[in-house]
C-alpha cells in the first residue's frame, strides 16, 4: 500500500469534514505554524490523542567518523522530538 500523499490526505480530510480542499490546506497550514511557534518558545506543543512535539537538548558526545575510523567531537545541539500518545499507540497496535 503507498503512502498518502499531502494532496490526498487533504481531498479525504475536506470529504469527512465537509470543509472546502481550501479550508482543510489553511486550517492545517495555521495549525503547523502553531506547533512550530509552540515548539519554539515554550519548549513543547501537544495535540491531545495524537502526541506532542518536545524539544529537547543532546549533550556533546563523541563520534566515528564512518570514512576513516577517526573519532570526532560532536557538538552539542537542541532537537525536536515528537512522543506518540498512548492513546495513537493503542489504536495503531
Amino acid at each position: 500500500m503507498a503512502k498518502m500523499t499531502k494532496s490526498q490526505l487533504m481531498t479525504v480530510l475536506a470529504e469527512k469534514t465537509g470543509l472546502s480542499k481550501k479550508d482543510v490546506v489553511s486550517f492545517m497550514d495555521t495549525l503547523v505554524e502553531l506547533a512550530y511557534k509552540e515548539v519554539k518558545t515554550s519548549g513543547e506543543f501537544v495535540l491531545p490523542g495524537f502526541g506532542k512535539m518536545v524539544k529537547a537538548k543532546r549533550k556533546e558526545r563523541m563520534g566515528i567518523n564512518p570514512a576513516t575510523g577517526e573519532k570526532i567531537k560532536i557538538a552539542a545541539k537542541t532537537v525536536v522530538k515528537f512522543r506518540l500518545a498512548k492513546a495513537a499507540k493503542e489504536a495503531v497496535l
